[in-house]
C-alpha cells in the first residue's frame, strides 16, 4: 500500500456566509457556513469547527474499527461524543483541545483488557489527532452488557 494519499475537497460560496463543500469522488455535498457564535453566522449548518471536531472523532472510530477487526475484538457497539474547545491563545483563535468520549460495549467481561488496549492504541495512532496542534483529552468507557439469555 502506498503511503501517500491525497484528498481533494472544494468549497464554493453560495450566499451570505454559506457555501457548499464537495469532492469529485463523493456523491454528496455538505452545506458549510460560519457558526452562529460569530457575526452573521448561520444556525443548523455544518461549520469548519464542526468538521474539525468530526474529523478527530470519526478518525478515532475508523481507527478503532480497523484495530478491533484485526485484533478480533468482539464488541456490540461503538459510540463516541466529542467536544472541541475554541478559544483565543496567544492572540489567535484556535481549537485548543478536543475531548473524546468513546463508549465501547462488549458482551464478554474477558474482553475488557483487550478492549481497553485497542481503544488506547486507536487514540494513539489516529492520524488526524496526530496531525493537529490541539490537546486531545481521552475519556474512554467500556461497558459489559451480557445478553439476558446468558444470565438465565
Amino acid at each position: 500500500m502506498e503511503n501517500t494519499h491525497y484528498y481533494d475537497v472544494s468549497v464554493k460560496w453560495e450566499s451570505d456566509r454559506k457555501g457548499i463543500a464537495s469532492s469529485e469522488v463523493l456523491d454528496t455535498t455538505i452545506e458549510v457556513a460560519t457558526p452562529p457564535q460569530f457575526p452573521k453566522g448561520m444556525e443548523n449548518i455544518w461549520s469548519p469547527e464542526h468538521f474539525f471536531v468530526a474529523a478527530v472523532n470519526s478518525c478515532l472510530m475508523t481507527t478503532f474499527l480497523s484495530i478491533a477487526e484485526h485484533s478480533k475484538l468482539e464488541f456490540k457497539s461503538f459510540d463516541s461524543k466529542a467536544t472541541g474547545k475554541l478559544e483565543t491563545v496567544d492572540g489567535k483563535m484556535m481549537m485548543s483541545e478536543v475531548t473524546l468520549k468513546p463508549v465501547v460495549v462488549i458482551s464478554n467481561h474477558d474482553q475488557l483488557e483487550k478492549a481497553e488496549r485497542i481503544l488506547n492504541k486507536s487514540e494513539a495512532v489516529c492520524l488526524i489527532s496526530n496531525s493537529i496542534k490541539s490537546k486531545i483529552i481521552f475519556e474512554p468507557e467500556i461497558r459489559v452488557e451480557v445478553p439476558a439469555s446468558v444470565l438465565n
